[in-house]
């Protein structure tokens, strides 16, 4: 699991920095990769990367401010030509199904694959056999949501040894011990799958918000988080400049942090005002109250690594 920045700027491109867009890695787990927001140029900004468009299986809107979704229908067409032939969800507030249905229809644009767009409210909006996703609202000038995505504990580590000891031969026996499921042989014996798995792994923990406030629903999907992405689009000092645009400085992103026990804080959507000699006090602001604090960069990953 990792976390990409194809994106990491506020309002609109500069040079150093793209419009906001985040892709989740989710290669290991379910061969996919999930895109949360898709600012302008955001498909530009994949051609310099390995990330390949056919493998993007579901997308996660914040709000429809225009840095974060004018990217949206050039993906989506692109990803036709690109070999993407399997389904993509579409998720985000209301509005999103219009936004994009008035795109493809007037510019005639035909899509390879099945496209779903579900406009959400608050609550777990995706669930399966290894993630949950949660959506709540935050405060910005718009609807604007934040994301926690949970994955689901694993089983432990299969106990090949020993159960070769016990005389069981690797084969569909071992496939299903290793997924839970109680195993009778031949000769009359159950085989109990916890006597021959390692612990259960813990699964981790990502909170990517929406333009925000300082505000309680961010504190509550950045609980306990592994990484938290974070928006910190002015510095400390003006906080009422912040207020007054609906966004959050380095102090309040870190102050989250803190008060939620996450692990990691990573700043993202930095404003254009501050060149590259200022990102290192941006970080330094929020390391006063949270150290271990990242900021983002068009570019740069983070590994989440297994618990």
């Amino acid at each position: 699991m990792d976390i990409f920045f194809l994106g990491t700027g506020a309002g609109m491109p500069a040079k150093l920095r793209n419009v906001t867009s985040i892709a989740l890695k989710l290669l290991e787990e379910r061969g996919a990769v999930w895109l949360f927001d898709v600012g302008e140029a955001t498909q530009h900004q994949i051609l310099h990367t390995a990330i390949k468009p056919r493998r993007i299986e579901k997308i996660f809107i914040t709000h429809l401010h225009g840095d974060h979704i004018y990217g949206l229908p050039g993906l989506l067409s692109s990803r036709s030509f690109q070999g993407g032939e399997s389904k993509v969800t579409v998720y985000g507030p209301k509005g999103l199904k219009e936004y994009i249905h008035i795109s493809l229809s007037l510019s005639q644009t035909y899509l390879k694959y099945s496209l779903t767009v579900i406009e959400i409210d608050e609550g777990i909006i995706f669930e399966d056999e290894q993630f949950t996703v949660e959506a709540r609202l935050l405060e910005h000038g718009i609807p604007s949501y934040g994301y926690r995505i949970v994955e689901k504990d694993r089983p432990g580590t299969l106990l090949a040894d020993k159960l070769i000891e016990a005389g069981i031969k690797p084969g569909p026996i071992f496939k299903k011990i290793k997924s839970g499921e109680i195993v009778t042989l031949e000769d009359g014996r159950t085989i109990v799958p916890s006597e021959f798995l390692g612990p259960e792994q813990k699964g981790r923990v990502v909170a990517i918000l929406g333009d925000t406030r300082y505000c309680e629903n961010a504190l509550s999907l950045a609980e306990n988080a592994d990484l938290l992405v974070h928006e910190a689009t002015f510095s400390k000092g003006e906080e009422k400049l912040a207020a007054d645009y609906f966004h959050s400085t380095t102090h309040q992103a870190a102050d989250i942090a803190k008060l939620a026990n996450c692990k990691h804080l990573c700043l993202t959507h930095i404003s254009s005002r501050y060149d590259r000699n200022a990102w290192r006090e941006l970080v330094d602001e929020a390391k006063e109250i949270f150290p271990n604090t990242d900021i983002a960069e068009d570019f740069k990953e983070i590994n989440i690594p297994l618990k």
